[in-house]
């Protein structure tokens, strides 16, 4: 009797693989047949791909294809770097304008400037062109040459510029900056290959601080040694930051190497756009106890995919396990295979607060390892502060703004009008800080824009709008007078509660770094 039991599981995996091979044979007898007997010649690559496209789209909602152009997009996102000219440029009035140079880049090293437009790119004449196909033009091989020809304000000919191509940086740490006295600020925005060695940097650069606000909002994820390595930057040394499991796949274990970089008090921003390995990061500092998670519940991207090369530059992201907490929690939240649309509209019904999260007693409960704080699973990240988005000043009369890209176009013209005036009253952010101001004729040039962009004036929906949009007005200006970092400083304090609220956590923190203190409200 024992031995028919022993031969039973050995039975099946031999049914289950002749059942395998079946279907493989079925799929390429079809494909012949296909491409050798339809009526027509098939162009059978498009056809293949869809097909592979079909086939992901019945299982998880993470698992996906990536044909040539999506992987040589990510490849660039994922590497931290393309070969280009640097500048950031946006279309404006039909020409390409440069909105800010890459510091000590090819187009700055040449004299490019912010507010210059591109009309002439290797002799072609590019006024109207497609935003989409500037950067075919302007990126090429590294020590490549491009020649642009460059209007300028005041200038009555063009100006030709050399460019040699280079390496650009693409930064993933946004802003660094000194929040308060001893309290540091760092945004990230995903996790590449870069990301580590930005992030020390940035956290040299702020100098003796004894608290951290790291802020994760929006940041969907990226590369796992990244976020491993981030959270062990908070953590002991071999403390355990996350572990997969899978059905074919054995289980891995990712622990903190060095650890040890900072040991004062932590506070971790996140929202619903958070995801994957942001929500590795926070969820072993919260599962270790180490600094305190405020904001909305993240995304719930829990699912490990393995990338397979497909032989032709294109390549299929297929799950194969699933990412846990320390502490054993399971990060991705519950979906149903081929339910793909459905997984992305409840995500969109719960950040627009039509569907709110799971009840705690539908998700299994952990306890945290150093103070055995209750923690729940299945859902992505709970925040230990839930702080709800303060909307009061969000007018349909904004949204509209916003959607007809309003915004872009009045900071190039106001740019172009005032960058002079405004480098020269301004040299430093604090002296912007305390100075700059929006005058009653910039605002209604900024309506006027609305209403000429087909945006009808609501004199109620702008009253309403008004404060936020004159700090959204004045932060983008920061941004391009200084850097990134000066967007959040103006924007953090007057209009982000998340920040607001990590503020006055930190301002109960204890000399030990500790989290009870700051947990107490």
């Amino acid at each position: 009797m024992l031995c028919v039991m022993a031969l039973i599981p050995c039975v099946a995996m031999a049914q289950s693989a002749r059942e395998s091979l079946m279907q493989l044979q079925k799929l390429n007898r079809f494909y012949r047949y296909l491409e050798t007997m339809y009526v027509d010649s098939v162009a059978m690559a498009p056809l293949v791909e869809s097909a592979m496209r079909s086939m992901l789209s019945e299982l998880d909602p993470h698992s996906t294809y990536l044909d040539i152009e999506e992987m040589n997009a990510s490849r660039e996102s994922i590497e931290g770097e393309f070969s280009g000219i640097g500048i950031e440029y946006n279309i404006h009035n039909d020409s390409i304008m440069v909105v800010n140079t890459v510091a000590r880049g090819p187009a700055e090293s040449v004299g490019l400037l912010p507010n210059d437009r591109i009309v002439v790119i290797d002799g072609e004449n590019v006024v109207g062109i497609k935003r989409n196909d500037v950067a075919p033009k302007l990126r090429g091989p590294k020590g490549s040459v491009v020649k642009v020809g460059v209007a300028r304000h005041g200038i009555d000919s063009l100006i030709d510029f050399l460019i040699t191509r280079d390496n650009i940086p693409i930064t993933t740490v946004d802003a660094a900056y000194i929040a308060d006295k001893g309290v540091g600020y760092i945004k990230v925005n995903r996790f590449a290959s870069t990301t580590m060695r930005e992030f020390r940097d940035a956290m040299q650069s702020l100098g003796d601080i004894d608290a951290l606000i790291l802020d994760l909002c929006g940041n969907s994820g990226g590369l796992l040694n990244q976020a491993v390595e981030m959270a062990g930057y908070f953590l002991p040394p071999q403390a355990l930051v996350v572990y997969t499991e899978g059905r074919a796949i054995k289980p891995e274990y990712y622990r903190a190497a060095e650890g040890g970089g900072f040991d004062g008090s932590v506070v971790v921003l996140i929202d619903g756009g958070s995801a994957s390995a942001s929500e590795i990061v926070s969820g072993a500092l919260q599962d270790w106890d180490r600094g305190v998670v405020v904001g909305t519940t993240s995304f719930g991207k829990g699912l490990v995919q393995r990338q397979i090369p497909m032989g032709d530059g294109s390549a299929v992201r297929l799950t194969v396990a699933r990412y846990h907490t320390p502490t054993g929690r399971a990060i991705q939240r519950p979906y149903e295979k081929g339910q793909k649309e459905q997984y992305y509209k409840d995500y969109v019904n719960r950040m627009t607060g039509q569907q709110t999260d799971s009840l705690h007693e539908e998700r299994p409960a952990f306890e945290t390892i150093q103070l055995q704080r209750k923690v729940y699973g299945n859902g992505g990240i709970e925040p230990d502060i839930v702080v709800k988005s303060d909307t009061t000043e969000v007018s349909d009369y904004l949204v509209k703004v916003v959607a007809r890209g309003v915004y872009a176009d009045y900071m190039m013209d106001y740019m172009d009008a005032n960058r002079e005036k405004l480098d020269a009253q301004y040299p430093t952010f604090e002296l912007f800080e305390q100075g700059f101001r929006l005058s009653d004729g910039d605002l209604q040039a900024f309506v006027d824009k609305a209403t000429k962009m087909g945006v009808e004036f609501d004199s109620e929906g702008f009253e309403r709008s008004k404060g936020l949009i004159c700090d959204q007005l004045t932060a983008m200006i920061a941004q391009r007078l200084f850097s990134t970092s000066e967007f959040y400083r103006v924007m953090n304090p007057r209009q982000s509660e998340y920040y607001k609220k990590a503020m006055e956590v930190l301002s109960r923190r204890s000399a030990d770094g500790g989290i009870e203190s700051m947990l107490k409200e």
